[in-house]
C-alpha cells in the first residue's frame, strides 16, 4: 500500500499541514507528494516510487542488515537510513520492526512492514493546522521526534509498572501455593518488562546512529540550517532515554534477583522441613529396628512392660530432637 501525504490544499491560518490519501492501484504518484509511506509494498509499488524519484527502494532483507554501510548511506543525492522502531508495545508480544527513511530533495519515502503507533501518532498531528511544515526534512524531523516521544512514553509506563511490581513482590503476604504462584507470575512479568526495555534501548541506539548520520551528511544551505539544531536536541533526548533505559534495566535485574532469592528461601524452608522430619523420625526408626531383630535371646521379649518401654523410647527419641530444634530457634 502507498499512502501519499501532500501539502494541504486549503490555506489554514494556524500553520501548514498535510493531506493524507491512499494511492489507488494504477494511479501515478502526485508531483507534489511530500511524504510517500510504503506499507508492506509490492514489487510494482516499489518500481512506481523508484521511477517517480529516481531512487532504489531497499528490500526487507536489505533493511534487516546490521552493517552501517548497508543501512546508512548516501546515493544519487538521496540519503538512505534504516532504524528499528517499536511496534505492538501495548501488547504481550512487543517487537521491533525495521523502517527505512529515504530523504530526497522532493520528498521523504518511508518503507515499513508493520504499524508502529508512532507513525499513526505523527499522521494524526500532521493533518492538523501547524502540524508539519511543507519540507521533506520537516516530515523526517517530525517522525523522529514522535518516535523518540513514544519511546519515552513507553519507558515511563514500564517504570510505573515496575514500581507496582516491586511493591507486590516485597509486600507479598500470600502463603503456600498462592505465594509460589505469585512469584511465577512476577517472574513472567519481569521478563516481559525486560524485553520492552531492551527493545526501547535498541530502537534508540539505531535512531541515535541515524541522527549522527544526518548531522554529518546534510549540506549546509539555508534550507536545512534550522534542522541541525533540532537534530542535536533530538540526539540529546535519545541519549537521556538510553540512560533511563539503563536505569530501568538495573531495577529489573534487582527485582529478578530479589524474586529468585525469595523463591530460593521458599525452597530452603521446604527442604528444612523435610530435613527436620528426617532427623525427628530417625531415632524412633532405630529403636523399632532394634526390637524388630529376630534374635532368640532378647531380655525384653519376656518382660511385662517391654512393649510400653519400646513405645516410650520411640516417643522420647522423636520429641527430644524437636525440642532441641525449637530451643536453637531452627524452627
Amino acid at each position: 500500500m502507498i499512502v501519499i501525504h501532500r501539502p494541504a490544499q486549503v490555506t489554514r491560518p494556524m500553520g501548514e499541514s498535510l493531506d493524507r490519501t491512499v494511492l489507488p492501484p494504477g494511479e501515478p504518484i502526485p508531483h507534489d507528494a511530500l511524504w510517500i509511506d510504503l506499507i508492506d509494498p509490492t514489487k510494482e509499488e516499489d518500481r512506481l516510487v523508484e521511477g517517480h524519484l529516481n531512487i532504489q527502494i531497499p528490500t526487507k532483507e536489505e533493511m534487516a542488515d546490521i552493517e552501517p554501510s548497508e543501512i546508512l548511506y548516501h546515493e544519487n543525492n538521496a540519503r538512505y537510513m534504516t532504524a528499528r522502531v517499536l511496534c505492538s508495545s501495548d501488547t504481550d508480544n512487543p517487537k521491533l520492526i525495521d523502517v527505512s527513511f529515504i530523504l530526497t530533495e522532493r520528498a521523504l519515502v518511508t518503507v515499513r512492514y508493520g504499524e508502529p503507533r508512532s507513525f499513526s501518532m505523527f499522521m494524526a498531528r500532521a493533518v492538523k493546522p501547524g502540524g508539519c511544515r511543507h519540507q521533506p526534512e520537516a516530515v523526517l524531523d517530525g517522525l523522529l521526534e514522535t518516535i523518540i516521544d513514544r519511546a519515552a512514553e513507553i519507558l515511563g509506563t514500564v517504570g510505573t509498572r515496575i514500581d507496582r511490581l516491586s511493591q507486590a513482590i516485597f509486600e507479598n503476604e500470600k502463603q503456600g501455593a498462592r505465594r509460589a504462584a505469585s512469584y511465577r507470575v512476577a517472574l513472567r512479568s519481569i521478563g516481559r518488562k525486560g524485553d520492552i526495555i531492551s527493545n526501547v534501548r535498541e530502537s534508540m541506539v539505531s535512531v541515535e546512529r541515524m541522527l549522527l548520520f544526518l548531522s554529518a551528511s546534510m549540506p549546509r544551505p539555508q534550507k536545512t540550517a534550522g534542522y541541525q539544531s533540532e537534530w542535536r536536541t533530538a540526539l540529546r533526548d535519545v541519549q537521556s532515554i538510553e540512560e533511563h533505559a539503563t536505569f530501568l534495566s538495573s531495577k529489573v535485574q534487582f527485582l529478578l534477583d530479589a524474586t529468585l532469592g525469595f523463591v530460593t528461601m521458599e525452597q530452603n524452608d521446604i527442604i528444612k522441613i523435610f530435613s527436620v522430619m528426617s532427623v525427628i523420625f530417625l531415632p524412633p526408626t532405630l529403636v523399632s529396628s532394634l526390637y524388630g531383630m529376630n534374635f532368640k535371646l532378647m531380655p525384653e521379649l519376656e518382660w511385662e512392660f517391654g512393649y510400653l518401654w519400646a513405645i516410650t523410647l520411640m516417643v522420647l527419641a522423636a520429641v527430644l530432637p524437636y525440642l532441641f530444634f525449637r530451643w536453637k530457634r531452627w524452627l
